[in-house]
């Protein structure tokens, strides 16, 4: 069981990284400049071992998760609707959400206006796809 979701969690972390190297070209993004870019997101979300859901869930496992599944958190209805079609948060759709949330997603509860750089997404994107579900990096 645990050789399976190890399986699992490499297979999801590698897919990430092939398919953001697609779809940024050259940019795969760099783990260690997102965890800079990644203090702006802070104050509402947090990652880890022991994460707790803030203003915003938890970002532990999101490369690769379905839309809205973070356990015992209150999404607004946008993305619950982005998950209703199937919605999964690829590298791809991380980083249409996280150049303007609101423009992605209207609707949500997202304050934060958004990344500009494609740089600081792709940053960010390696970053969080360093973390599994359980908050191991």
């Amino acid at each position: 069981m645990l050789e399976k979701l190890l399986a699992t969690a490499c297979m999801t972390i590698l897919s990430a990284g092939m398919a953001l190297a697609d779809s940024h070209g050259d940019l795969a993004g760099d783990p260690e400049k997102g965890e800079r870019v990644f203090r702006k997101c802070k104050a509402c979300h947090a990652v880890g071992e022991g994460a707790k859901a803030k203003t915003g869930p938890v970002l532990n496992g999101v490369v690769g998760r379905e839309i809205a599944a973070q356990p015992d958190f209150d999404y607004s209805d946008a993305l619950k609707e982005l998950a209703a079609k199937d919605g999964t948060w690829t590298p791809e759709e991380l980083a249409a959400f996280l150049e303007k949330p609101r423009g992605f997603a209207k609707g949500t509860k997202m304050s934060f206006a958004g990344l500009r750089k494609e740089e600081e997404r792709a940053d960010v994107i390696a970053y969080l796809a360093t973390f599994s579900m359980e908050g191991g990096s």
